[in-house]
């Protein structure tokens, strides 16, 4: 005697079903996706920061947005890839100077080291020391070394290898960008109903205004604070004459980026000018240095308010606790995760009010 499944039983096993395979092709595309996260971060951050600048140059241009992509692509690229590219050419030489080196070891003798690297701050003294402790006994002071050396080297590699996997990240993300700005409201248009249909018109659009909105305000905030510094840090370190110029400001972007400040780099360039007799760069580091200080604090809350309003300490937790969630992508995600979530959570307060019991 067969027994028959009851028609509710059934529904709930299809369900659970569907539910399943929805569940599992979610995380297949979550899966397929994930590669292509940190190239979509940048995307939305460009395309969202950049819309309003974007459309100008369209009016301009007579209505031409795929021209007008194409010129916005090209210099983004550009001001990526200019200061990228110089860094591996000095890398490149550098090496070139170290194959040099190695030709005349074999034949002369371990040679004497460059200018540029007794020069460096800070560690410059300590290098020469060890240099001229390996020219004396190169076995023996390899021999204990080696495992630091190893360990440097593998740093090194590691360190180089991430950057060009975020310069290309940053690179893809200006692409992609420039097609959702090209899409337009074509690309938002699917975006917009699904989230129509799941909370309504009313509230769909408002959670769209509040995730531009904080994406905006994150983006213009955190990168534009940080590209600021970078760039006045950079014009310092050129009238100073510091060696590595663009490293130290490269560093200074990623310290003002991560909400610790450029003070990292600026007090010990003052200490290393006052400790080899430069005291009147030593004081113009240090006042310049103030000057940079007093734009990271006072540029970042105002581009901030103008686009979202958003709290430092808001800023603070998702920058700091993206990066170690996600890395250096991560930095942008956990600060805009944050950001909207605090809009989102205002926005559902503000209208409790009006729907909260009359006494």
């Amino acid at each position: 005697m067969s027994t028959r499944i009851p028609s509710t039983s059934r529904r709930i096993i299809e369900t659970i079903i569907v539910l399943l395979l929805l569940l599992g092709l979610m995380y297949a595309l979550y899966d397929v996706l994930k590669v292509f996260f940190g190239v979509f971060t940048f995307a939305i951050i460009f395309s969202v920061s950049l819309f309003g600048l974007y459309e100008k140059a369209v009016v301009w241009l007579g209505g031409r947005r795929k021209l007008v992509a194409v010129i916005y692509s090209f210099l983004l690229v550009a001001v990526v890839a200019l200061p990228f590219a110089y860094a591996v050419s000095t890398v490149n030489d550098h090496l070139k100077e170290i194959g040099y080196w190695l030709e005349s070891a074999k034949d002369e003798g371990i040679p004497d080291l460059p200018v540029w690297i007794t020069n460096l701050p800070l560690v410059g003294k300590e290098v020469s020391q060890f240099w001229h402790e390996l020219q004396l006994r190169p076995r023996e002071t390899a021999g204990i070394y080696e495992r630091q050396i190893m360990h440097s080297i593998h740093r090194v590699v590691t360190t180089g290898v991430g950057i060009l996997g975020m310069a290309l990240q940053v690179v893809l993300g200006i692409i992609v960008s420039a097609i959702f700005l090209v899409s337009g409201d074509r690309l938002m248009r699917p975006v917009r109903a699904t989230m129509t249909h799941m909370f309504g018109d009313k509230d769909g659009y408002a959670l769209l205004a509040a995730t531009a909105q904080a994406v905006k305000g994150v983006s213009i905030g955190v990168m534009g604070t940080a590209l600021a510094a970078a760039v006045v840090s950079w014009i310092g370190f050129k009238i100073a004459g510091i060696p590595f110029a663009l490293a130290l400001a490269a560093v200074v972007y990623f310290l003002v980026l991560i909400q610790v400040g450029p003070l990292w780099v600026w007090i010990p360039l003052v200490i290393w000018m006052a400790i080899e007799g430069h005291t009147g760069w030593a004081i113009f580091l240090a006042i310049y240095g103030a000057g940079v200080l007093i734009l990271d604090g006072v540029l970042k809350p105002v581009l901030i308010a103008k686009s979202g309003k958003l709290p430092f300490l808001v800023l603070f937790l998702g920058v700091i606790g993206g990066m170690i969630a996600w890395g250096f992508t991560g930095m942008f995600k956990g600060a805009i995760i944050l950001a909207v979530f605090y809009t989102v959570f205002n926005s559902w307060l503000e209208k409790t009010k009006y729907y909260a019991p009359k006494e």
